[in-house]
């Protein structure tokens, strides 16, 4: 009689699927595990440049924000200086026109001046003419304010403010001292050449 142990076979057969089973669950997650090691590998690579080209991107807008603070500043100074420079017109402009008035305020006090009557200081304050003087006569300094008033260059109403007289040994006369105030107004041109076209 022949024995044959048919359980061994099995038992064989049950290792053999078991190992199949075991190998294909190893190398599953072999294969996820290696997956997953790639996965973090390529996301910190993909991470780590993008914070590379971060930094060099705030490094240029670093770079950038302080080229253009160093403009700001020069287009600052530039602004002050055409400030200055416009209120310097500005200056030069008003100097220009109030050029003249002193000049023309001088030749009217000239033209105004009768025989024997002489200035000896004739100060400006804004409008206001002082003028200090000498006259043989009173007659003269009343031909003087006359003449002034004339002129078109001077507010009527000229006011005489002192008059006193100084004895002269040689000849022996007297001098009348004079200080007149008036109020000089530059008259517009057409009135400033009829006022000047009399005397001429």
């Amino acid at each position: 009689m022949i024995r044959i142990n048919l359980l061994a076979a099995e038992r064989t057969k049950k290792k053999a699927v078991s190992l199949q089973a075991g190998q294909k669950l190893t190398i599953a997650c072999s294969a996820i595990l290696l997956l997953a090691v790639l996965f973090v590998g390529w996301r910190y690579w993909s991470l780590s440049r993008q914070s590379t080209q971060l930094d060099a991107e705030i490094a240029a807008s670093q770079q950038e924000t302080t080229r253009l603070h160093s403009v700001i500043q020069q287009v600052q100074q530039f602004e002050q200086r055409k400030a200055q420079l416009q209120q310097r017109v500005v200056l030069i402009e008003q100097l220009r026109k109030g050029q003249t008035g002193p000049v023309h305020m001088l030749d009217q006090i000239s033209r105004a001046m009768p025989p024997m009557l002489w200035l000896t200081q004739v100060r400006q304050s804004g409008t206001d003419v002082l003028i200090d003087g000498k006259a043989t006569t009173l007659t003269g300094l009343s031909d003087f304010v006359t003449n002034l008033e004339g002129s078109g260059y001077f507010k009527r109403s000229i006011e005489i403010v002192s008059t006193t007289t100084e004895p002269v040994a040689q000849p022996p006369s007297e001098l009348i001292k004079f200080s007149i105030k008036a109020l000089f107004q530059p008259p517009d041109k057409t009135s400033a050449a009829a006022a000047a076209s009399p005397g001429v």
